[in-house]
């Protein structure tokens, strides 16, 4: 046990970390909030305090498989969202105001208690977020504790080079043997000189696992496995890789964890054998070879034209399979850089949440997007012999939810415009009607006025940080928070022309996404706790943008510009 988690479980700060643990243990979500505020007042830094969260939640955050059949009946067994917030914990206060830099983790507290056993939840025999719909109280008036489905265990050594133990790592979660697996990737990472190409072996495991089809369909992985990976590495060098043991556990078993999903990588990888390979396709039986050609292709830098990201959204959004593949080996062929093109499949993804009209609509979409949003993270941050092929696999996840879209009622192609009575109104005015839309879950409205205040010209900062609190207030499933903030990284790092779609996309979704009871209630309780606004200006008893004016002001541009990039340790 390290120095800093050695002081958190037996200095001064213990007796608080230890009411916290009961009070989330007996899915207490008031009694959690309680203790967390009480952690903040006392001066406990956010990192400690992601932490010992994720220490608390992590065995009970697994499920034994993501799919049942019930009686004949497929059904989808849904992934952690605790780990996610928690991400979203760490990097959405960059782009907040000083006094709400730890709402965040504020959501991520009153979620987590909800958020154990998932599996239990979903059968009906405990409370929670999973079992709004069908926990059966009179069977089960004591709830069961939540269940560890995979126990914690100790690092595994592999024999062989790095390629050889990496890859027998992957076959190990390719066979779903999920506790060797977390043994073995435990053993990978004793060596720090081998860490970062284990860690791009993680990723690649997380973004091949993606579902080849979503209309008229129940189980799917909607990327989920890409996004614990990312989450896993960003929180364990947050809290320090030294410290991380329970980061790691509350990430990886679940990568081996079935069915996992390969078709779509297995078609990117034939699409790179057959049509991108310098040399002709040979026999499937044949050796395997990887060549060079995939990256001799992510090398290329080469922008898109107007007309080319024209031909490639209309692809990706309007026309079916196989157009957007043709699209994306054209533009490769032509020279295009892999980033640019995932750029425009990015505003494509955009697009797509654009279109959606009620709640349930978003939650393909949004899947589409995060996954297209943690791609462009791994390309910025590893190295890996596949990375150009997954771009077909983006292009599958977003064609697939425009589909859904398209073949789904109550969505459509709204034309966003500044409201006539945005003429004159200054800055702060603005987004004083952005932030009463959002909360007042109007997510056309809320749009037009992302449109409103880019039509006027006025410094970004304060813009973005409205979206960012806009999202953050949002609480009872906080995974939604962090596509809000998914849009907002993005919208800083992407080259696209039309990155302004991903400020509108962020308004939208925020307003838009299905809300779970009184999605506002966390925010509310916050807020009462540190002085500050109520939840919303809607009805006229606020105004949490005039009461943060000043510190929106001063957030520093480098937050907004680059923050999605990751310096590993």
């Amino acid at each position: 046990m390290t120095t800093g988690t050695l002081e958190a479980r037996t200095g001064e700060a213990a007796p608080l970390y230890e009411r916290l643990e009961e009070r989330v243990m007996d899915r207490d979500q008031l009694g959690a909030s309680d203790a967390f505020y009480e952690l903040v007042r006392e001066g406990r830094s956010l990192d400690e305090m992601i932490r010992e969260t994720v220490r608390v939640h992590a065995p009970f955050t697994h499920m034994p498989y993501h799919q049942r059949i019930d009686d004949g009946v497929v059904r989808f067994v849904n992934n952690d969202h605790c780990l996610l917030s928690a991400r979203a914990s760490w990097r959405m206060p960059a782009f907040l105001p000083e006094r709400l830099r730890f709402l965040p983790m504020a959501q991520t507290i009153w979620y987590v208690p909800t958020g154990l056993d998932p599996w239990n939840q979903l059968l009906g025999k405990a409370p929670g977020h999973y079992g709004r719909q069908v926990y059966d109280e009179a069977k089960y008036p004591v709830p069961p504790a939540p269940t560890r489905h995979w126990e914690d265990s100790k690092a595994i050594a592999s024999e062989g080079s790095l390629d050889e133990r990496l890859n027998h790592w992957l076959t190990l979660v390719q066979y779903g043997q999920v506790n060797e697996s977390y043994g073995v990737f435990q053993g990978l990472l004793r060596n720090p000189a081998e860490r970062p190409a284990v860690l791009a072996q993680l990723m690649f495991a997380g973004l091949i696992d993606v579902q080849d089809r979503i209309l008229l369909n129940r189980s799917y992985t909607t990327g989920h496995k890409s996004y614990r990976a990312r989450a896993t590495i960003e929180l364990a060098g947050a809290v320090g890789w030294d410290q991380a043991h329970d980061v790691i556990y509350a990430g990886i078993p679940d990568i081996a964890v079935g069915p996992r999903w390969y078709s779509a990588y297995e078609m990117a990888g034939e699409v790179m054998r057959t049509r991108l390979e310098d040399t002709a396709a040979g026999s499937s039986l044949a050796a395997t070879i990887v060549s060079g050609v995939d990256a001799r292709l992510f090398a290329q830098t080469e922008d898109l034209s107007s007309a080319e990201c024209t031909g490639l959204l209309r692809a990706l959004l309007e026309e079916p399979e196989p157009s957007y593949i043709e699209a994306i080996i054209g533009l490769l062929q032509a020279g295009r850089s892999p980033k640019k093109i995932l750029d425009t499949i990015q505003v494509a993804a955009a697009e797509v949440v654009l279109r959606c009209g009620e709640g349930p609509s978003f939650s393909m979409p949004q899947h589409g997007y995060e996954y297209t949003n943690t791609l462009a993270w791994f390309y910025a941050n590893f190295e890996h012999k596949h990375k150009t092929k997954l771009l077909f696999v983006a292009g599958s996840f977003v064609n697939q939810c425009a589909m859904w879209v398209r073949n789904s009622p109550g969505n459509g192609r709204p034309v966003f415009r500044a409201p006539a009575s945005a003429a004159g109104m200054s800055w702060d005015q603005l987004l004083t009607r952005l932030d009463a839309a959002m909360a007042a879950l109007e997510p056309d409205e809320a749009a037009s006025w992302v449109q409103a205040y880019l039509d006027a010209g006025f410094e970004l900062r304060p813009l973005i940080a409205a979206l960012a609190l806009g999202a953050a207030k949002q609480g009872n499933d906080p995974h939604n928070q962090e596509i809000g903030l998914c849009m907002i990284e993005d919208y800083g790092r992407t080259s696209s022309p039309d990155r302004d779609r991903l400020l509108l996309a962020c308004a939208k979704h925020t307003a838009g996404h299905s809300k779970y009871g009184d999605s506002l209630e966390s925010y509310g309780r916050f807020a009462n706790a540190f002085d500050l606004p109520p939840a919303t200006g809607a009805t006229g008893d606020g105004d949490p943008i005039e009461a943060v004016r000043q510190e929106m002001e001063m957030i520093p541009e480098a937050d907004i510009e680059d923050v999605s990039q990751l310096v590993l340790p």
